[in-house]
């Protein structure tokens, strides 16, 4: 099974402790967060002394974009000491001081300390410094390894045959999952045209069973096939989280089918790719696109789009598609969707039967087809709907 210290995991727990024994040295509530401001750990939390912009952290396990701004100006990202950031009355913020967990001059997260009376003395915070430099250094252990795992998940997906051997032999040897583990691919996207293209992702939240890799724009995991659909699910949140509230809609998960060897995994990822390609077309198949489910358009997959495309979008097709009159191609997508039904079709179009049976005379003028034959409506059915992704 996948497993291991190079998988996206849950919070550790020298983490935990990390913030707990903070909290007690210095009798104040703290907060974990890595350098993207996702929440990692947070100890007890009274009533009394937190602030909205907390309560949102812990319950939304993230800062927002212009909270992290505003903390970022005190210059957090590159002290190697207790940093005093100012309330903001309008954002909901109190005093803070920040201790950034650091490890060989690289800042990997903060341990934020609630102050809104300015109690906590600089002794005391020295002190605490020495932990935060111990959750600099856990945090580190795992980037690297989540990096490595990712680097091998990447060689492990490459068209070259050694290259996914030898990487899929280092996975097996590094502990990250059986050479022999059945797997399947995850690949989240955004299809929104305007969408950034490299977005920082929450790791901390994933399951511990998901091997993952970042790419320009996307991300790549590898999940056993009894939890895919779940990883899937919660990764395209995650993923969703850091797009704006206008994109978040256009991410989508895509699913391939499970393969029962480490290096088959590309096959699985080709399909996952196929499948959120599918869905820039077919929204109505988002978030989240399997392709095992993905019915006549699994075509996609066979062979090169060139001569698929050929094959499928004949003169007929041709004919109708490129109609003057784009009601005529619509009307047969919904009478074939509606396997020729005439009733369903003209309630579905909310036309009159007598409208509908004409257009479907000139369907049949324009294209030279028999609705009435079977082979004639499927080699419609079938242009037409892989029309737009093969045009």
């Amino acid at each position: 099974m996948l497993n291991g210290p190079g998988m996206i995991c849950t919070v550790l727990p020298e983490l935990q402790d990390i913030v707990d024994q903070v909290s007690r040295l210095v009798a104040a509530p703290a907060t974990l967060e890595d350098r993207d401001f996702n929440l990692v750990a947070f100890g007890a939390q009274p009533g009394a002394g937190i602030d909205t912009i907390r309560q949102r952290s812990i319950l939304e396990r993230r800062s927002a974009p212009e909270v992290r701004a505003w903390f970022e100006q005190f210059g957090i990202a590159v002290s190697d000491r207790p940093v005093r950031t100012a309330a903001d009355p309008g954002r909901g913020i109190l005093a803070r001081v920040c201790l950034p967990a650091r490890w060989n001059g690289v800042t990997y997260g903060y341990l934020w300390l609630l102050d809104e009376r300015h109690e906590l003395d600089d002794a005391l915070l020295g002190a605490a410094m020495h932990s935060a430099a111990r959750a600099g250094a856990i945090m580190a252990q795992q980037a690297r390894a989540r990096e490595q795992a990712g680097d091998r998940l990447l060689s492990l997906l490459s068209p070259d045959p050694d290259t996914a051997a030898s990487a899929a032999e280092e996975i097996a040897e590094l502990g990250l999952a059986d050479r022999d583990a059945p797997v399947v691919a995850i690949v989240l996207r955004a299809v929104a045209p305007a969408a950034p293209r490299t977005v920082p992702m929450n790791l901390w939240r994933l399951p511990g069973s998901a091997l993952a890799a970042a790419s320009l724009d996307h991300v790549t995991l590898l999940a056993q096939p009894g939890t895919a659909l779940d990883v899937a699910r919660q990764a395209r949140d995650l993923y969703a989280e850091r797009f704006g509230p206008g994109e978040r809609e256009h991410v989508v998960a895509g699913i391939g089918i499970p393969r029962p060897d480490l290096l088959q995994a590309r096959e699985s990822w080709r399909e996952a790719r196929l499948a959120i390609r599918v869905s820039e077309h077919v929204p109505a198949l988002r978030p989240v696109v399997s392709w095992a489910e993905a019915g006549v358009y699994r075509l996609l997959a066979c062979g090169p789009h060139r001569e698929l495309r050929d094959a499928v979008l004949d003169a007929p097709v041709r004919r109708l598609l490129s109609h003057e009159d784009p009601v005529l191609a619509a009307t047969a997508r919904e009478y074939l969707a509606q396997a020729g039904n005439v009733q369903r079709t003209a309630a579905a179009l909310g036309v009159h039967r007598q409208t509908l049976y004409y257009r479907l005379g000139r369907i049949q003028e324009v294209t030279g087809l028999d609705l009435a034959d079977g082979e004639d409506r499927l080699r419609l059915h079938l242009g037409l709907t892989l029309a737009p992704l093969l045009a």
